[in-house]
């Protein structure tokens, strides 16, 4: 009796643990993280705002955490307001202009035809084959 109250509580345990985490892993962050620049040359110089180094004056960076944070997600750029970057697709809050992908992002991406799946070009066009406008498409990296 007493092994089978250990294996209720095991599994009951599992599964409680296990729902938890698909529930929380199919959620967004949207706490406000606080984003740190450094100086290049003085690692030890973490500022809230950007502005220059205490020490030497040079202009303060992201830090390479934050640098990679921003490289990591998609960027959309409203073309008049380089200033404006988006996580999402949307319009400028300055001007009303839609955001594009950064060149980042369209780097990332290949063009296939959707008649023709194995017509793949670097840039945006026609198909070779039958003239559709190609589509974009994630390149396997």
């Amino acid at each position: 009796m007493k092994t089978m109250k250990i294996l209720m509580m095991a599994v009951l345990t599992i599964l409680s643990v296990t729902v938890f985490a698909q529930i929380k892993g199919g959620r967004k962050d949207t706490m406000q993280h606080t984003k740190y620049y450094t100086c290049p040359k003085h690692d030890t110089i973490a500022m809230k705002l950007p502005g220059n180094c205490p020490i030497c004056g040079m202009k303060l960076n992201l830090s390479k955490k934050e640098a990679a944070k921003i490289a990591q997600s998609k960027t959309y750029i409203c073309p008049s307001h380089p200033t404006e970057v988006s996580d999402k697709p949307g319009k400028c809050s300055v001007c009303g202009m839609n955001l594009n992908l950064s060149a980042k992002e369209k780097a990332k991406l290949g063009y296939t035809c959707p008649m023709h799946p194995s017509v793949r070009i670097d840039k945006d066009g026609k198909c070779p084959k039958c003239g559709m406008a190609l589509t974009p498409v994630k390149k396997n990296s």
